[in-house]
């Protein structure tokens, strides 16, 4: 019998109580925490003064919490952004590509229109940058529905392609000093003002974040996205239009994330960089899966992120700990939160208990 039964067998689980499933991925946190130790300890420092340092850098003052939500900005945008085009199971892999056409947009807007009124120009800069992501977004969801391509390559490599472009214009038609491949900083009226200290982006998220909300979980759209997601099969039977759902989603993705870039570019550096998403793109990807969808729960791992970016800095100024550690840490945290939905959604059989069960 041993020979024809595996050493270990999965099976699916059933509903598990949420307050299990919530145990279970504090369990994993506190872990991927005991682990970050280990790290430190190999890298010559104290790991409690270590994570002390992060957190009182990170939350300790006015400065470092408004660092915190402007690095939690991106992350929370494209995170909400990605989640219906997840939801649909639609891999849109190009984030990165999307944010960066959307901060080219704004910068068009903000070079050739410096003389008109600020809102105006930041209300044209914030819709044309949403136009120009979704425009980007619905290349590769136009060749998904017509021709079945591949979208998790194609998105992929749709981001090289924008950042090349906007590498381009840096360092030819938009270059400031000839030869410093820089773009001149915009005019104060191409800026995002501040709320708090703060670039008014983070009120902007925080609405979206409402609004995605809403719209995934109450709107008929978000209910094509989800039986989409379910099964394809089951949509067509039920008379949906399935490439439309798939083009008008990832349309929508793609505008939320160049509302992104029109964030990052007006309110954060105020100019354009050919790596103007900052990896943004790809970190979003994360704190997406990691909420498992939830808009709301999107907001804490986004915060999450930015506390340890934030505290990176820190150590490496007052402890002498290279930066690239918390990189190390932040890796580990996301690795062990992903890992534990494992054993949310499997139990493991092993073969001694599976010859009890079978007497």
């Amino acid at each position: 019998m041993h020979e024809k039964t595996p050493l270990i067998r999965l099976s699916k689980r059933e509903d598990m109580p949420k307050a299990r499933v919530w145990m279970i991925r504090l369990g994993a946190f506190i872990f991927a925490l005991l682990i970050g130790m280990l790290v430190f300890a190999v890298a010559g420092a104290d790991p409690i003064e270590a994570y002390v340092t992060i957190f009182k850098a990170a939350l300790g003052k006015t400065t470092g919490i408004r660092q915190v939500v402007r690095n939690a900005i991106p992350l929370l945008g494209t995170a909400l952004a990605l989640a219906p085009c997840f939801r649909m199971r639609y891999w849109n892999i190009g984030a990165e590509g999307q944010i960066t056409m959307g901060a080219i947009a704004a910068s068009f807007f903000a070079v050739h229109c410096r003389n008109m009124a600020s809102l105006p120009l930041l209300l044209i800069m914030g819709v044309g940058s949403m136009v120009l992501g979704g425009i980007w977004s619905l290349i590769p969801a136009l060749f998904k529905s017509r021709w079945r391509t591949n979208e998790t390559l194609f998105t992929l490599m749709m981001n090289y392609i924008a950042i090349g472009i906007a590498a381009w214009l840096i360092g030819g038609p938009w270059e400031g000093k000839p030869g410093s491949q820089i773009m001149p900083v915009f005019s104060s009226n191409a800026v995002l003002p501040k709320v708090l200290g703060i670039q008014c982006g983070w009120i902007i998220v925080l609405v979206l974040t409402v609004v995605i909300f809403v719209y995934m979980r109450y709107t008929k759209h978000g209910y094509e996205v989800q039986v989409l997601g379910e099964s394809e099969n089951t949509a067509r039977y039920a008379g949906m239009n399935v490439p439309k759902i798939i083009m008008r989603t990832a349309v929508l993705s793609g505008a939320i994330c160049g509302l992104v870039g029109f964030l990052i570019a007006s309110g954060t550096h105020g100019t354009l960089y050919s790596n103007v998403a900052g990896g943004a793109g790809f970190t979003g990807i994360t704190v997406c899966w990691l909420a498992q969808l939830n808009p709301f729960a999107m907001i804490v791992i986004a915060l999450l992120l930015g506390v340890l970016t934030k505290g990176s800095s820190t150590l490496q100024t007052s402890m002498a700990i290279p930066a690239s550690i918390t990189d190390i840490i932040t890796g580990i945290i996301l690795l062990c939160m992903l890992g534990c939905e494992f054993f949310i959604n499997y139990r493991m059989h092993f073969r001694e208990n599976h010859a009890k069960e079978a007497k």
